[in-house]
């Protein structure tokens, strides 16, 4: 997937402290459903992406990768795609990401909210 494809999808994760003004899981969060998106937050407002009774698109790292990598090894959920944010990987992460054949793209969902607007 692509970020033109991602932006296409309807229901998102955002993993992080989407509760914190300053933080960019909050922007994030915030720019979603400002433009139509379906959006969950984990992190600070639900403990893991299993508690989304919804079925999710994209899931959007935009939290330490430690923290990143423990949420997803313990979800069991289906997704279509991981947005990794500039700053929430590392070589494990990746490493478990491959290994499993989770599919997954770094970029900035900011950027995509800007570039291919939700029609």
């Amino acid at each position: 997937m692509d970020m033109q494809e991602i932006m296409k999808q309807k229901t998102f994760a955002v993993l992080g402290d989407t509760l914190n003004e300053e933080k960019y899981a909050y922007k994030i969060k915030n720019e979603l459903i400002e433009n139509g998106y379906t959006v969950y937050s984990v992190g600070k407002e639900l403990s893991s992406v299993n508690d989304i009774e919804d079925d999710i698109d994209i899931i959007d790292l935009c939290i330490h990768p430690v923290k990143g990598l423990k949420l997803l090894q313990e979800c069991k959920k289906d997704f279509k795609c991981i947005v990794i944010q500039p700053g929430a990987s590392d070589e494990n992460l990746l490493k478990y990401l491959n290994e499993n054949n989770i599919p997954y793209i770094d970029g900035c969902l900011l950027v995509g909210i800007k570039s291919y607007p939700n029609k």
